[in-house]
């Protein structure tokens, strides 16, 4: 979080003090181009609050409060699971970036999957970093590029920040599924697998908890009350939706963390929740009527 505020300080620096850079020539509105995986598309934020503010919403309104600036265009392209090798090698670059008409500025964010996903990760890594930027210029040669990234800082106090973003998660889920088993919507047997779900999450919480607790960090508190979307929630179907979305949320967010961890063991933990979630995920989806393992990995 604090480094994407650095970035938007930057790129709104940039934007004061650049004025040969924002001209502003498409639809005479500045286009901001994002660029990076789930900590820039911010997924689990879009399912649990749709209406935002998001990334882009919280740029665009930052940029509305400097009056001498022109309108702001803010794209989002941001894919979950996305590392810039696979951006490149699958042509998702060629297909929906390159085209893009009028970029003025670029924020790029990548990391958190490549040095999970990136063969030989210390050399590759600032290659692809290259690469991209490299294209970025040729494609949009007048826009400003800002590039942010994530790495591990292997220390106690690093692994305690992530376990915590976890524990928020595994506390939402729990008032989640409170949601889900108190509508009335749910029948057995449904409710009772919404009940045991709910348990495993509980014990998800509790073992987080305990272990940002044992390395010096203070657990996070469940919130007094979340943006569910629960006007939208009109029968079973729709909470079992509900459910399975934010369990395929859990499944990214664990995925993306399993790498950066500095401790070894807190890593395999991680990676065992993570297995359950999956779990949770293809029952709920087989519960639905779809296929509950529709894909060969999971990202």
């Amino acid at each position: 979080m604090k480094k994407t505020c650095v970035a938007l300080l930057l790129l709104l620096f940039g934007l004061l003090v650049s004025p040969a850079l924002t001209r502003a020539e498409h639809d005479g509105k500045l286009q901001i181009l994002l660029l990076g995986d789930s900590t820039t598309i911010g997924s689990v934020c879009r399912i649990t609050d749709p209406k935002g503010p998001h990334l882009e919403d919280v740029i665009r309104l930052l940029m509305a409060t400097e009056k001498d600036l022109p309108p702001v265009n803010v794209i989002n392209q941001g894919r979950d699971g996305e590392y810039i090798q696979r951006l490149l090698a699958d042509k998702r670059y060629d297909k929906e970036i390159a085209r893009l008409p009028g970029i003025d500025y670029v924020l790029i964010r990548y990391g958190l999957n490549d040095i999970g996903r990136r063969e030989d990760f210390d050399n590759n890594f600032p290659k692809d970093f290259h690469e991209l930027i490299a294209r970025l210029k040729a494609d949009f040669p007048k826009a400003a590029i800002i590039p942010v990234t994530i790495i591990p800082y292997m220390t106690p106090e690093a692994d305690a920040r992530i376990l915590n973003t976890a524990l928020g998660a595994e506390l939402e889920a729990i008032a989640a599924y409170q949601v889900g088993a108190e509508s009335g919507l749910l029948q057995k047997p449904v409710l009772d697998l919404a009940v045991t779900f709910q348990g495993h999450h509980r014990q998800h919480a509790d073992v987080l908890a305990k272990t940002v607790a044992k390395l010096g960090g203070k657990p996070v508190a469940a919130k007094a009350k979340y943006a569910f979307p629960v006007e939208t929630l009109k029968t079973q179907a729709d909470v079992l939706r509900f459910a399975a979305t934010l369990e395929k949320g859990a499944v990214s967010a664990y995925l993306g963390a399993v790498p950066l961890f500095g401790d070894r063991d807190l890593a395999k933990a991680a990676a065992s929740i993570l297995g359950d979630e999956a779990m949770h995920w293809a029952i709920l989806r087989n519960a639905l009527g779809e296929a509950p393992v529709p894909d060969a990995f999971v990202s």
